[in-house]
């Protein structure tokens, strides 16, 4: 079951629109197949009756025929059908024969059935005959005399104006009885229904014109409905992928359907809600940094004035770390500004400031490769890259940056010659305040956030950050920027 959701899934379009318009086809195709359904079944139905009271008729029209020759003198019986041929124009074509003509029988299902079976039926009652034999034929193919005339070899005034119906050519009715040893009674007649073995034909030019005109009425009323529904939505899907850039966007018009009026008020809620935590969150920030500077710096000038060498040594570190930890989180804030605005970005010459930063502070850094400038938000970036290069020269001294692009997606692959990190903690060293001991003490100083810190700048630029030893040696730290992307979260 889930495996057919998932086919019927890949094949429905993308968009709520789309879905609509296919639901909308959908329906308006079954309800039409339902009421042509319905309406060949009622017209079968009528034509079914139509025919059942025919061959009735018709029947009974037969034996009062067949009654009337057997009344006669067998002498007389010859001039009378003369006169009727004659005639032309009757109903019927009569003729006396020395056996049973064979006759092409032709046509199937129910109609056939029913015009056979009254007939039949009727004639075994009203004649007591047992032995009648009914069966249509084709005009070109009946034979009507016990030389076996074609009926086309007839004079016009003897049988063409009574069985034949140019250019109709519908079926002949044929029934042959038994009125005495050598003397078969031969009737042949019209039932005055052209098609009764043309079948129906569901696509007719007249009913495929009317269900395409049907299909297309629907669709264009659909789609203004549509279109009228899905736009609230839509604004309501922009505003949430803008709403990492610009928490100080206006509030959503709160208008549309109930629903979607409700879904705006709750994002206009949400928006409101997040961007008061975000202040919150900076208010707090600051008031720890102010309250934790004084007790900090109070603590190193009494660890100063301490004189076993060894206590105060201690202390300073252990204020060290303390200071440190506090600086990381701040700094995290202040990486992920919030009200900072995407701009064009030369990577390459973010990449060469931060390099001339770390060559100062003895580190060495090589660029290979350039891309076009991308649009990204620029402090924050310079945050991420800032923290890779920085882990990357402090553990292996030199760092190597490969800058490349590739169907719309930067990478840019940071190789470090430090020892590398063991496969199973490749993913934990972004978890904040992780630090591996086997390459950082706590004495070294850092806090542990700045691999987490440029992960998630990295995901709100729609991008990631990958870590990976390489086979010579050394740590590989991938990060990808797609070109064209949403900033989120920031």
């Amino acid at each position: 079951m889930k495996g057919v959701k998932r086919k019927l899934a890949r094949w429905l379009p993308s968009s709520l629109r789309g879905r609509f318009v296919i639901i909308m086809i959908a329906g308006v195709l079954a309800a039409q197949a339902a009421s042509y359904a319905l309406w060949t079944s009622q017209v079968r139905a009528s034509q079914l009756e139509q025919l059942d009271e025919l061959s009735s008729n018709m029947a009974f029209s037969i034996a009062s025929t067949m009654r009337f020759f057997r009344s006669l003198p067998v002498d007389y019986r010859h001039i009378v059908l003369d006169q009727l041929r004659s005639m032309g124009g009757t109903r019927f074509f009569v003729s006396v024969n020395e056996r049973r003509i064979p006759v092409e029988d032709i046509g199937s299902g129910p109609e056939k059935e029913v015009v056979v079976d009254n007939v039949r039926a009727i004639l075994t009652q009203q004649l007591s005959i047992d032995d009648v034999v009914v069966e249509f034929s084709r005009p070109e193919t009946l034979r009507v005399f016990n030389n076996e005339v074609l009926l086309y070899d007839l004079p016009p005034r003897w049988g063409q104006h009574s069985l034949l119906m140019e250019p109709l050519s519908p079926p002949i009715l044929v029934v042959q009885l038994e009125l005495a040893p050598d003397t078969w009674l031969y009737v042949a007649t019209l039932l005055g229904v052209p098609d009764i073995f043309s079948g129906y034909r569901w696509l007719s030019e007249e009913r495929l014109l009317v269900g395409v005109l049907v299909l297309l009425s629907v669709l264009a009323l659909s789609l203004l409905g549509i279109t009228s529904v899905t736009r609230p939505l839509a604004r309501l899907s922009k505003a949430a992928r803008q709403l990492g850039d610009d928490l100080d966007s206006p509030p959503l018009k709160e208008s549309g359907p109930k629903e979607v009026a409700a879904t705006a008020a709750a994002f206009n809620r949400m928006q409101q809600r997040i961007r008061e935590q975000i202040d919150e969150r900076e208010r707090l920030f600051s008031a720890i940094s102010h309250d934790l500077k004084t007790p900090i710096t109070r603590l190193r000038l009494r660890a100063e004035m301490l004189d076993d060498s060894v206590q105060r040594e201690r202390f300073c570190a252990s204020l060290d770390e303390l200071s440190e930890l506090v600086k990381g989180a701040l700094a995290s804030v202040k990486g992920l500004d919030l009200h900072e605005e995407p701009q064009p970005t030369d990577l390459n010459a973010l990449l060469l400031e931060i390099a001339e930063e770390l060559r100062l502070h003895g580190g060495e850094v090589s660029l290979c490769g350039s891309v076009v400038p991308l649009t990204v938000k620029p402090l924050a970036l310079k945050r991420c890259l800032a923290n890779l290069l920085e882990n990357a020269v402090f553990y292996g001294q030199k760092a190597t940056v490969t800058l490349e692009e590739q169907a719309g997606i930067v990478t840019l692959r940071i190789h470090d010659n430090g020892p590398g990190i063991a496969d199973t903690q490749l993913s934990r060293v972004f978890s904040p305040f992780v630090r591996l001991e086997a390459s950082r003490s706590r004495y070294t100083g850092g806090s542990g956030l700045g691999l987490g810190i440029a992960k998630h700048i990295a995901r709100a630029h729609g991008g990631d950050i990958v870590l990976s030893n390489h086979s010579k040696g050394g740590l590989v730290a991938t990060l990808t920027l797609p070109r064209q992307t949403s900033i989120t979260g920031l």
